[in-house]
């Protein structure tokens, strides 16, 4: 990766050599060795080079060695002469030496806001109308001088107390970590961290560097080196507010503000370097001629990892600027400089790195100077820029080479404002990344990762064989561009991320021929794939054992991990996390999984509509999207249960689920998995399919409940809305036993159209239609008419054919049955019933007769047809009403015997004897007199007349009258009782107690009406019944 474009010239032929620079607003100031200031006019976006608009000759007598900008005060504060000076601008007039900090070797700028407490402004007054704290600009200036600091404060641009400190060393770089720390370097090899608050150092600690290189000094040639030939410069620079990075020989270490070592990677420099800037999050360090090798790619940039060991013919003969990745501590860019060099001026120059500013922010500047004193004088030195790529096309070119980690790193070191799509790029390379951990055998991390992005579940099972993803599996080249990656790039490139930010080049050479295992679930075992370098993967599946890994030598065996049992472990977490999340959301739009037949099954889905899916929150999901994402989630789990875990199918498919069936069925068809696979169809109302398979499975049974109860279980459960497939799988459960498959309408978990099962039942069978009715009478209380009137006509139905075939018992049950049927409900229509009976029918007849009120008829069927005069006569009793119109039902009887209509009838005088004789109460005397024919004599009647006798119509009469005299006699006592009073007045004297009534309770006591008091009653009652005591 080459995050920075090619250096391009700012100035040339500038004949006085700068020492400082600085960029400020849209100036460029450039302090010179002799002492001048230049002032430009200077843009990033425009094309043209910076336009020269003020010079300051002679603004010190001796180089200027540095420049800052001090933005409370608007001042520029330059080190020249060992003592810093203040230049308001624009006028840069009057100048204010620091003359405090007399002695001064370098300086640091540090602006921040501070939040001050409204009670401590203004000597502790509230400032009117300010709640909330106030912000308040500090800027502070710390000056290194010979064995101590000098620091100044600025506060909203006022001036505060200067302070300062003795060192035990001189500083001679100064780098602000925050407002209270500051980093000093003493020597190339001594470092402090200085407190501002306490006014105290820490000695910086670091490990002794590896080793020493002399190639230090190899680019010290020619008259002018900028002072670094006498004088090795202090490597430091600011990486953030916690961070710096010091340099010790050919090392960099990065440490915080406890003065240690804040990551254990060191960055190593092939040479020690010249100098040292920082432009976040890249670290840019000049290294001698001679000490960097030619890049293998011919280009600017060498390859991630450090440079191995070159020929002393295949190193760069000119200064080289380095860039190292801050994040990685590794290198990421080489430019030789000049960069176009020609073959003379190769190596006749030196460079000095020139930072615009210490905030660590884009474009860096670079001073070049040819060595030759000549060459110098004639063409002077030449500032050139050095303008970094934009971030999206660093990140996206990190991605391009499978650096995930380092693209999620220089992601978080960037701010929203510089690039609006940060959020959407870091979810994307986190997807990224996530499927390249998977890869490796991190299937907890990645899963862990797509678990936060909410990742659409159809690419995440896409990442497993067949037998678990089904045709979403997708082929390891695949899984990159399927999560949005570039698609052109070699899928098992040893580039990844997670091995190459952490190796050397050399490591990497040295490994190359070695196995790496990746035991990822979605290859064969044994199938090496061999990409780029020497990235080799062993992918195992499910059937493995333990089988041993024999590495390319062939000398030493390794036990292969069964990476296929740990990714399908990952793959339950990451199932049984989403599918409660799922369920919920979809809980939100009232959709539950026992709906799941009522939405399009899965596999009419194509995996290009299901791999389209956004990668969004549950939430922001449609129902159909919700949907989706639920089958895709249920099906992968139950396959997977079916792969590794069979005994937990069955709890799964117990409970509603969005599973596709066409996924599985075969594989449960095969591992004879009939009662999950049964419960799946049910849950799915897949009923024909379930009751087919029971069927199929029945033939296995030889005893008949064994072999009927599950089918029959099944249809008790299915509701109205599945009544035609009840009737087409009951059909074969009544050709084995009709008994058993009545059953199936007998449940009390479900009510089927009884009109339409009585059709059905009346198809099969008649008798169990009249069966079904019966029970829907006596046990669901079934009082409709329409029922009833089924029930009889079946009845009738089943007797006439029965009679017909000659089945005579058999038609006696059933006729018995209508008998007893119409004699005993009143829920059918008589009418109509009657309409339907045969002739020869004669007691249903007289039954239906009865029942619309032709009394007479009945009796007349049940005298002269049947001739059966016991049921006559029960007839008469079980309708005879006193009081109502049935209160002459015997006399009729009796004219029936003694005044026959049918001439056929025979002798009916001793039948008229008998009911005489027997319900003499219930006929009338005279009529049944009169009815009588002359010849019978009283001794035939004689029960008859003795009943007649014994109550008399005079008797009654009297008694009648007896009574009704008593009751007038009784009322007009009551009338002379009540119409009797008493007179209390308020001398009245109680006769008991002797004491005046007053407005006491009283009691009246009969019969002269004697009062006294309430209490007094009983003791006076006594005295009235007993004389002496009166």
């Amino acid at each position: 990766m080459a995050p920075f474009n090619p250096p391009t010239t700012v100035l040339s032929g500038f004949k006085e050599r700068p020492e400082a620079l600085l960029v400020q607003g849209d100036k460029l100031y450039v302090g010179t060795a002799t002492g001048s200031l230049f002032i430009y006019e200077y843009s990033e976006l425009s094309e043209n080079g910076p336009t020269l608009v003020d010079t300051k000759k002679g603004l010190s007598r001796r180089p200027i060695d540095q420049l800052g900008y001090i933005k409370d005060i608007n001042s520029l504060v330059s080190l020249s002469e060992t003592i810093p000076t203040l230049y308001p601008l624009p006028s840069l007039a009057p100048p204010t030496p620091l003359t405090k900090a007399k002695g001064a070797l370098t300086f640091a700028v540090h602006s921040s806001v501070d939040n001050l407490d409204p009670s401590d402004a203004q000597g502790g007054t509230n400032i009117v109308g300010r709640a909330g704290p106030i912000p308040m600009m500090v800027t502070q200036l710390i000056v290194g001088c010979r064995r101590k600091v000098v620091i100044y404060t600025w506060k909203d641009g006022e001036a505060q107390e200067i302070r300062e400190t003795i060192l035990p060393h001189s500083p001679r770089v100064a780098v602000f970590l925050d407002s209270d720390n500051v980093c000093f370097a003493y020597s190339p090899t001594e470092y402090a961290l200085f407190s501002i608050s306490k006014l105290t150092t820490l000695d910086v600690t670091t490990p002794i560097p590896a080793n020493i290189s002399m190639g230090t000094f190899s680019g010290l040639t020619g008259y002018m080196t900028l002072g670094l030939g006498a004088r090795a410069k202090p490597g430091l620079v600011r990486l953030s507010d916690t961070e710096a990075l010091i340099v010790k020989d050919n090392q960099g270490f990065i440490i915080g503000t406890d003065g240690r070592q804040t990551k254990p990677a060191t960055i190593d420099w092939p040479s020690p370097p010249d100098e040292v800037a920082f432009v976040n999050p890249y670290i840019f360090s000049i290294l001698p001629p001679g000490t960097v090798p030619v890049p293998e790619n011919g280009g600017t940039s060498l390859p991630s990892g450090s440079a191995p060991a070159a020929s002393q013919s295949s190193l760069i003969p000119s200064p080289v600027v380095q860039v190292i990745s801050s994040l990685t501590t590794q290198p990421v860019q080489t430019l030789p400089f000049p960069p176009t060099p020609s073959a003379s001026s190769a190596a006749t120059c030196t460079i000095r790195l020139l930072t615009s500013s210490p905030a660590a922010k884009a474009p860096l500047f670079l001073v070049a100077t040819p060595s030759d004193r000549t060459v110098a004088t004639s063409e002077g030195s030449s500032i050139w820029q050095i303008r970094m790529r934009s971030w999206g096309d660093q990140i996206d070119e990190l991605v391009q080479r499978c650096l995930y980690s380092d693209a999620l790193a220089l992601l978080d070191t960037l701010d929203k404002a510089l690039l609006p799509d940060k959020d959407q790029r870091r979810t994307h390379i986190r997807a990224l990344h996530a499927v390249s951990q998977f890869r490796l055998g991190k299937f907890d991390d990645a899963i862990n990762s797509f678990i936060e992005l909410d990742l659409n579940p159809a690419k995440v099972v896409a990442l497993y064989p067949e037998r678990i993803a089904g045709r979403l599996s997708v082929p390891p080249d695949d899984w990159i561009p399927l999560f949005g990656g570039p698609a052109n790039q070699q899928s098992l490139t040893p580039k990844n991320d997670d091995a190459m930010s952490t190796k050397s080049k050399n490591d990497n050479e040295s490994k190359e021929k070695l196995v790496e295992q990746s035991p990822s679930p979605a290859m064969p075992v044994r199938a090496p794939v061999r990409r780029g370098t020497a990235f080799m993967a062993l992918l195992s599946s499910s059937n493995d054992k333990d089988d041993d890994t024999v590495s390319i030598s062939g000398k030493k065996k390794v036990k292969q991990v069964d990476g296929f049992s740990r990714s399908v472990d990952a793959l339950w977490r990451y199932l049984t996390d989403r599918r409660p999340k799922v369920a919920g959301a979809l809980a939100t739009v009232h959709i539950a999984p026992a709906q799941s037949h009522q939405w399009p099954f899965l596999s009419e889905t194509s995996t290009e509509e299901l791999f389209a899916l956004p990668n969004i929150p549950l939430p922001l999901l449609t129902p159909e999207q919700l949907v989706r994402f639920a089958q895709i989630v249920d099906t992968a789990l139950f396959k997977s249960y079916l792969v590794t875990q069979p005994a937990l199918l069955g709890a799964l498919c117990r409970l509603a689920n969005w599973c596709e069936v066409s996924e599985v069925e075969e594989e449960l068809r095969a591992r004879e998995k009939f009662a999950e696979l049964i419960y799946l169809y049910n849950g799915k109302k897949m009923h024909a399919k379930a009751l087919n398979l029971l069927h199929q499975l029945s033939e296995k049974e030889v005893d008949m409940r064994d072999k009927l109860d599950p089918s029959i279980s099944y249809l008790r459960k299915l509701g109205p809305e599945y009544i035609n497939q009840v009737f087409e799988s009951s059909r074969w459960i009544f050709g084995e036993d009709r008994d058993m498959a009545f059953e199936i309408f007998t449940s009390d978990d479900v009510e089927l159209p009884r009109t339409q099962v009585t059709d059905y039942l009346e198809k099969i069978d008649p008798t169990i239609s009249a069966r079904y009715i019966e029970y829907l009478i006596d046990e669901k209380g079934e009082e409709s008419p329409v029922f009833h009137d089924r029930l009889a006509e079946l009845y009738l139905n089943m007797t006439l054919s029965a009679r017909k075939r000659g089945d005579e018992a058999k038609g006696s049950e059933v006729y018995s049955k209508l008998l007893h049927f119409i004699d005993t409900t009143d829920h059918y229509r008589p009418d109509r019933l009657y309409g339907l009976l045969s002739e020869n029918l004669y007691e249903a007849r007289a039954v239906l007769s009865g029942r619309m009120g032709r009394h007479e008829h009945a009796l007349e069927l049940f005298v002269y047809k049947l001739r059966n005069y016991a049921k006559a006569e029960e007839y008469c009793k079980r309708i005879y009403n006193p009081n109502g119109v049935t209160k002459s039902i015997f006399l009729t009887l009796l004219k029936l015997y003694l005044r026959p209509t049918d001439k056929t009838a025979p002798n009916l005088l001793q039948p008229a004897l008998d009911l005489i004789s027997r319900h003499s109460p219930r006929l009338d005397s005279v009529e049944t007199l009169q009815l009588l024919p002359p010849l019978v004599t009283a001794r035939d009647v004689r029960p008859f007349l003795q009943e007649a006798l014994r109550a008399p119509i005079f008797d009654s009469h009297v008694i009648r009258d007896i009574h009704k005299a008593r009751n007038e006699q009784v009322a007009r006592k009551l009338m002379l009782l009540e119409s009797r009073r008493v007179r209390v007045t308020d001398s009245r004297i109680c006769p008991q107690c002797h004491k005046r009534l007053g407005s006491s309770v009283i009691a009246v006591h009969a019969p002269r009406g004697e009062v006294t008091h309430y209490q007094c009653r009983d003791a006076f009652a006594r005295r009235l019944i007993d004389p002496v005591r009166r």
